[in-house]
């Protein structure tokens, strides 16, 4: 069994709008990580979102020059552990965010629900964290 801890995972998401989503993130409890733009008007070479209780997303555009990492938009599919569900859904909620999966009690010990984004990305918070 591994026990390390200094390291984790970074899933990456392919934007058409980039900017927005990261404003979308923020507004859910996001904080802004790093921002580089591209040479085009909203273009993101590479971004990253910080969960406050851990771990990050990054997000760059669909349109970028390199596309050595790009995903069909939309595609996404992440997991985030949280302390609170209940105000993490409550900002859902207030954002409007497609719900996909109502809050619940699951039999394993997790409360959580899941959201669409406004790109399709499907983000399920939970406080399973393994």
């Amino acid at each position: 069994m591994n026990t390390r801890t200094d390291t984790n995972i970074w899933p990456g998401l392919t934007s058409d709008d980039p900017i927005a989503l990261r404003d979308w993130l923020q507004r859910l409890g996001f904080d802004p990580g790093i921002l580089v733009e591209g040479d085009g008007v909203g273009e993101v070479h590479h971004s990253e979102m910080l969960w406050p209780d851990g771990g990050r997303v990054m997000i760059h555009s669909a349109n970028k020059a390199d596309d050595t990492f790009n995903r069909p938009v939309g595609s996404g599919n992440l997991y985030v552990v949280v302390t609170d569900p209940d105000a993490v859904f409550a900002k859902a909620t207030a954002l409007g965010a497609t719900l996909v999966h109502d809050m619940e009690d699951a039999d394993y010990g997790s409360r959580g629900f899941s959201i669409a984004d406004p790109e399709g990305n499907v983000w399920s918070f939970g406080t399973y964290a393994g």
